[in-house]
């Protein structure tokens, strides 16, 4: 059978088509805040915490508590948000959490430029800490997470990956898989400490096969 040269021309475009469709279904970011309200979001401790929207960003200040996003379990994907952290501030970025989550309850993203925890951002906390100051009090910047279950050597393992304003800090291999799947959420961890969030986002990943 004679394939036209049209013919073949046409199905690769078919091909270019169905490909491009399905790279950029797996490669979409999805907002988990609409910049105006808390839909979505959760307070879980202190009735004397506060959460609130100003100026389109979320605001955390007062007691202890957790913000948590409704929406998930999520397991493999990016998570990024745009933040900032006042002077003598802590709060942290939570991921594969519970529901209900305590401060010890899933991976911590730590939020801190000068507390005197001098565990700073960049650090997913209990495991790879940065003492060095890469952002200073009350200035925006950029967390980005790569987090995926993998396979290092024969060993499962879940790789985290730590970007702050576009600079890849390092990658986190755990082996001991210590959280398999849950919800984001943001801490607000004393009185002192004001937290702002805004673009809030995340993109599914494949499973690795």
């Amino acid at each position: 059978m004679r394939i036209s040269v049209r013919w073949l021309a046409a199905l690769a475009v078919l091909l270019q088509l169905v490909f491009t469709g399905s790279v950029q279904a797996q490669d979409k970011w999805v907002s988990l805040f609409d910049g105006k309200t808390l839909d979505g979001w959760e307070k879980v401790g202190s009735d004397k915490s506060n959460w609130a929207v100003s100026d389109g960003a979320i605001q955390g200040s007062g007691d202890a508590s957790m913000l948590v996003c409704a929406k998930g379990p999520y397991k493999n994907f990016r998570y990024r948000a745009e933040i900032r952290i006042n002077d003598k501030g802590n709060s942290g970025l939570y991921f594969r959490t519970t529901r209900k989550p305590g401060f010890t309850d899933g991976y911590e993203a730590q939020i801190d430029s000068t507390h005197t925890d001098p565990i700073r951002t960049g650090s997913i906390y209990g495991m790879n800490h940065v003492y060095k100051r890469l952002v200073e009090p009350d200035t925006w910047f950029t967390y980005d997470l790569e987090v995926r279950d993998d396979i290092w050597r024969g060993r499962p393992m879940t790789r985290i990956r730590v970007t702050v304003d576009g600079n890849e800090l390092y990658e986190y291999l755990d082996f001991a898989l210590t959280f398999k799947e849950g919800h984001f959420a943001f801490q607000q961890h004393d009185p002192g400490s004001r937290v702002s969030i805004r673009k809030v986002e995340v993109m599914e990943l494949p499973e690795k096969k």
